[in-house]
């Protein structure tokens, strides 16, 4: 019998959370170990780590040493058994929720959506007291993938687990289903390539994808901004912010931002990598930036189309 699949009387009435948490909170984290911890007691990881009957009949279960020395081995940073709670070096203070880095967990949820397969009961071995099982991958997956999605979008996770065992990190709301789907013509092949490789980067879960990201739309910036006139960059940008618009005080703002955009680019570590350049550390300030330069060269290349 399949499980009912509700949607929560708040989602009806308010919608669903803004999916823009990069953290994955220890409660998070929680409900996934308890997820995981339930398909292997059911056997869902059965196929590939297989307890198997002691007839030979087959496999009855998953192998749980087999499935975390294997995930061990593949992702080396995660904690067996899975940590929810950790307390202090003081042993008297209370455990206090814990969660380990987000990209490990992702990790283990895309070992675990390989993996996964629905166990289907196919005959009772009266002897041993359990049922010897078959299973169906791809109804697993699906069923592991929507549940896993469902946890990140109740807790507004922006990221995604796909068909493919891909992790997708949703951008922004507010200018990221423009970028997804935009469609990349600038007239220029190089450009539109640059552009191209910073989308896909920002979209990738990989550690440094959003330093990368952004770095490429500096370079896309820097190109763009060569568009209207290659030989000489500041009469090109005015061409450019012309098109824009004509209007004095919003011609003024633009022509101000393109100037900070440039010298971000300049002064930060972002597309140079000399000495005293200002580091950028957390993936918050890049996604700033990102969305910052990526609404001005969207606004330009719109209105030149």
């Amino acid at each position: 019998m399949n499980k009912m699949v509700m949607e929560y009387f708040s989602d009806k009435e308010k919608g669903g959370k803004e999916r823009i948490e990069r953290q994955i909170s220890p409660d998070v984290w929680a409900g996934i170990v308890a997820h995981v911890h339930s398909l292997i007691a059911s056997g869902a990881f059965g196929k590939s780590f297989p307890e198997t009957c002691p007839d030979g009949a087959g496999a009855v279960g998953t192998n749980e040493n087999a499935f975390y020395h294997a995930l061990k081995a593949e992702i080396p940073d995660i904690e067996i058994p899975f940590q929810t709670k950790k307390s202090h070096d003081n042993y008297f203070l209370t455990a206090e929720p814990y969660a380990p880095n987000t990209f490990v967990i992702l990790d283990l949820i895309q070992f675990c959506y390989i993996h996964a397969a629905k166990p289907i009961q196919r005959g009772y071995h009266d002897f041993f007291k359990h049922y010897h099982l078959s299973f169906a991958v791809e109804k697993g997956q699906q069923e592991f993938r929507e549940k896993i999605n469902r946890i990140f979008s109740r807790n507004g996770v922006g990221y995604e687990l796909e068909e493919s065992g891909d992790i997708k990190h949703l951008a922004s709301p507010i200018i990221g289903e423009k970028f997804e789907t935009f469609r990349i013509e600038t007239g220029d092949v190089v450009l539109d390539q640059i552009l191209e490789d910073s989308r896909n980067k920002y979209f990738s879960t990989n550690r440094n994808s959003h330093k990368e990201a952004v770095e490429r739309l500096w370079d896309a910036w820097e190109r763009l901004k060569t568009l209207e006139n290659p030989n000489n960059k500041k009469d090109s940008i005015t061409k450019l912010l012309n098109i824009v618009t004509q209007e004095t005080e919003f011609r003024t703002l633009l022509e101000v931002e393109a100037k900070e955009l440039t010298r971000i680019g300049n002064d930060f570590h972002i597309r140079h990598t000399e000495i005293g350049k200002i580091e950028i550390e957390r993936v918050e300030h890049f996604d700033y930036l990102f969305h910052r330069l990526l609404s001005m060269i969207l606004l330009l290349v719109e209105s030149r189309a």
